[in-house]
């Protein structure tokens, strides 16, 4: 496993408004959607960078504004239609 330590401005932290203990998950979670949402990381991988359960980081996708599921109207019909 890779490590990676950076500093972070103070000023920086006080505007997450999450406790100090709480600053790596919410840095590892908003990386972890962002590379899932540009398609760098399946949902999977993910959840592993973001230190979660596969079900529980596609749950906590809403909260970023990031669609869970990504397909096309015409895949998603053709989709139903195969149901």
């Amino acid at each position: 496993m890779t490590t990676i330590s950076f500093e972070l401005p103070d000023d920086a932290v006080l505007s997450m408004h999450v406790p100090v203990a709480d600053v790596s998950y919410q840095l590892r979670m908003a990386a972890a959607v962002k590379l899932y949402e540009l398609g760098r990381l399946s949902s999977g991988a993910a959840a592993r960078l973001a230190g979660v359960p596969r079900v529980a980081f596609l749950a906590k996708l809403g909260d970023y504004g990031v669609d869970t599921f990504r397909m096309t109207e015409e895949e998603l019909l053709a989709d139903v239609r195969n149901a």
